[in-house]
């Protein structure tokens, strides 16, 4: 009878096992093994973000140095290169001492470890524990030692968040695990025992534990003569980096990854759902001394003078901004806003505001580039003389009547091209894009780096005063190329490398040969001719130098740029570049509850925002800032006679006071010879009628 139980408890058991054996196969591995975090890297290849549910970045088992291969093979499985995925012994062992009250053992293998990683999960149930024995009997016929091994240290938990290797040793050390020594890879090894009980960082009780855990380790490794005694004696106990937060999205980090990961699926190179997944390196063109740089400048010029708590307007306040190379097409910093994980909406990326007059120097590029006239065929230069009087209806245009008002309803008279575009002078720029043509001035804007979809981009006459609703980010693009000569590549570029981190490393992804900035070989193009650049940026030094921009001017080296203003003052607008340099600030209003665009009247204790006060300011501040250990350039500009600009004619003394009232009883018209009169036979270059049909503008008294 004993021998009959015996043969028949062999044969349950032989049938289970083949059973089980049949019927259990290796199933798909389980979605959080897979998981990936992405991980962003700024320009120089530090750390920038990292987004994903799980803090892992999968690396080849040959980028894992053999001393940290031994650590752990040391601490978890010394047989494991000679023993089969599942040691019956370890595991009666375990059994025995866990009913025998010595504590609970797993007695599991590295294979059987990272089936329960892999493929199952972490419960403590007997059919998983089932399972797991199977499923390791099987992966272990069908695949390497070392494959096994790489998912090993890529599926195991070390502690602080950190799943795999290679993000234990960026959480623990800062370093890729390539650059780990010997006894950093010990400490490693020794965290996967027990990583809350042995990370010294996090908890001041675990020295002790922790130093006698890493000596087991490497003792281990010199009695499997994986490290030499001599080796051993040298060696001293590695210091770790403090416990900190991992490099989520707080601060800018969020906006960036947002706008990376825009630019990445705008483009086609990485489908959405794939950037979910997680597993991508993007090693972007942004530098971290030029982000900070922008978030000082706006702390210190907008965020230390709000005080919402006094002046309920203040919390209407946004700010975005962006900077880009010209030469390059880089960008090189982004401000999307006070921090991410505060204020989800990129105020870099946005595009929901007007951008105002900072539209205005491409309805001149457009003019210049295109040989424009006037209505009367005369040349446009910056000496052009156009009829600055506040809601003049424009001439030539067929479609519905348009008589846009200056700011505060001034009134100019006749003023050359350069001074309307120093003042922002709105008759005038709806009168010159009716000149170049509506439909040309759209096409330059998109040529200098504007999406074609941009809304509101209408070719009409008021596309002049900027109701498009471009980003910081797509007007910061189109005035790199004007600081660029006119020349430009495909688009912006955000984004250096993107990687794939796959079973077998990184893999690089190839980019659009469009998006290659100039500099790496990228295709470039003339967006607008050179004399049309060049005559633009000659125009805009006049707006730092004398005009609404002379707050830039504290930048202390040559620059240009152009202020704007949306409508109901919703926003304020800054666009200037050096030769270095293109960027573009907006402080935007929004009600923080509802979303709503709201005026800014007020905000910061000034009764108005304009794009001359803080944006500007801001603007400055971060140029001269990033830029102070660089030598001064001027600009490199070739600019044709015929397109410099000349003074203004000579007036009657009180019509050089643009911003003032005439005196009252003065008929301004009939004082202005010079401006509106010529020698009979002859025509006057400003954009109306012949010189004896426009002694008096319609509608004056």
């Amino acid at each position: 009878m004993l021998l009959g139980s015996l043969l028949l408890l062999l044969l349950l058991g032989a049938g289970g096992f083949l059973a089980g054996y049949h019927l259990i196969d290796i199933p798909p591995a389980n979605a959080q093994a897979t998981a990936q975090a992405n991980v962003y890297l700024y320009a120089d290849g530090s750390p920038l973000a990292q987004a994903g549910k799980v803090n892992r970045e999968n690396v080849r088992l040959s980028r894992v140095p053999e001393s940290l291969r031994h650590a752990v093979l040391a601490a978890e499985d010394r047989d494991f290169h000679s023993e089969p995925g599942v040691d019956p012994g370890a595991l009666l062992r375990a059994a025995w001492n866990t009913l025998s009250g010595k504590g609970t053992q797993g007695g599991s293998t590295i294979t059987q470890q990272y089936v329960k990683n892999y493929y199952l999960g972490q419960e403590r149930t007997l059919t998983r524990k089932v399972k797991e024995f199977f499923i390791a009997i099987k992966l272990d016929r069908r695949t390497s030692k070392d494959h096994i091994l790489e998912g090993y240290l890529n599926t195991s938990y070390y502690g602080r968040n950190a799943y795999g290797v290679q993000a234990a040793a960026r959480a623990y050390y800062g370093k890729d695990v390539d650059e780990l020594g010997t006894a950093e890879g010990a400490y490693l090894a020794a965290l996967l025992n027990a990583p809350s009980a042995y990370d010294v960082g996090s908890r001041t009780g675990n020295q002790t534990r922790a130093l006698a855990r890493w000596n087991h380790v490497l003792d281990a490794m010199v009695e499997e003569r994986w490290l030499t005694a001599a080796e051993r004696a040298r060696l001293t106990f590695p210091a770790v980096t403090p416990a900190r937060p991992a490099a989520g999205l707080s601060g800018q980090r969020g906006y960036a990854v947002q706008a990376v990961n825009a630019y990445l699926t705008r483009h086609g190179i990485v489908r959405s759902d794939e950037l979910a997944a997680g597993g991508y390196r993007i090693t972007t063109t942004l530098r971290k001394d030029r982000v900070d740089a922008f978030a000082d400048a706006v702390g210190a010029r907008v965020l230390s003078r709000l005080d919402p708590g006094t002046r309920p307007v203040d919390r209407y306040v946004r700010v975005g901004g962006a900077s880009v190379e010209p030469a390059t097409g880089k960008v090189v910093a982004l401000y999307g806003g006070i921090g991410y994980t505060r204020q989800y909406v990129n105020n870099a990326t946005r595009r929901d505001y007007q951008v105002g007059s900072t539209f205005k120097p491409f309805v001149f590029a457009a003019a210049v580039d295109r040989g424009a006239t006037t209505q009367y065929g005369e040349p446009i230069t910056p000496a052009t003389v156009y009829d600055g009087t506040n809601k003049r209806p424009v001439e030539g245009w067929t479609g519905s009547p348009y008589a846009p008002a200056n700011e505060d309803d001034h009134s100019y008279g006749g003023i050359t091209l350069s001074t309307a575009t120093d003042r922002s002078v709105n008759a005038v720029y709806a009168q010159l894009a009716v000149d170049v043509g509506p439909k040309a001035v759209e096409r330059t804007a998109v040529a200098l780096g504007l999406p074609p979809d941009t809304p509101d981009l209408n070719a009409s006459p008021s596309i002049a005063l900027g109701p498009a609703t471009a980003s910081v980010l797509d007007m910061a693009g189109a005035y790199a190329t004007l600081a660029n000569h006119g020349r430009r590549g495909g688009t912006y570029s955000l984004v250096e490398k993107v990687e794939r981190i796959g079973p077998r490393g990184p893999e690089p992804l190839p980019l659009p040969a469009t998006l290659a900035p100039p500099a790496d070989g990228g295709p470039t193009r003339q967006a607008v001719s050179r004399e049309a650049a060049d005559a633009t940026t000659a125009l805009l030094r006049g707006v730092v130098e004398g005009g609404t921009g002379t707050a830039a001017g504290a930048v202390g080296r040559p620059a240009a740029g152009k202020t704007g203003t949306a409508e109901d003052d919703k926003a304020a607008w800054f666009a200037g570049y050096t030769p270095e340099l293109a960027t573009v600030v907006a402080l935007m209003g929004q009600d923080p509850k509802t979303g709503a665009q709201k005026p800014l009247y007020g905000a910061m204790g000034l009764p108005r925002i304009n794009g001359g006060g803080a944006p500007a300011e801001i603007w400055a501040h971060y140029t001269s800032t990033v830029l102070e250990a660089e030598p001064v350039r001027d600009f490199d500009l070739r600019v044709p006679e015929h397109l410099r600009d000349a003074p203004q004619p000579p007036s009657d003394p009180w019509a050089q006071q643009p911003w003032g009232q005439e005196p009252p009883g003065r008929d301004p018209w009939a004082q202005e010879p010079d401006l509106w009169h010529e020698p009979a036979g002859q025509q006057g270059g400003h954009g109306r009628g012949p010189a004896a049909t426009r002694s008096r503008p319609p509608g004056t008294q």
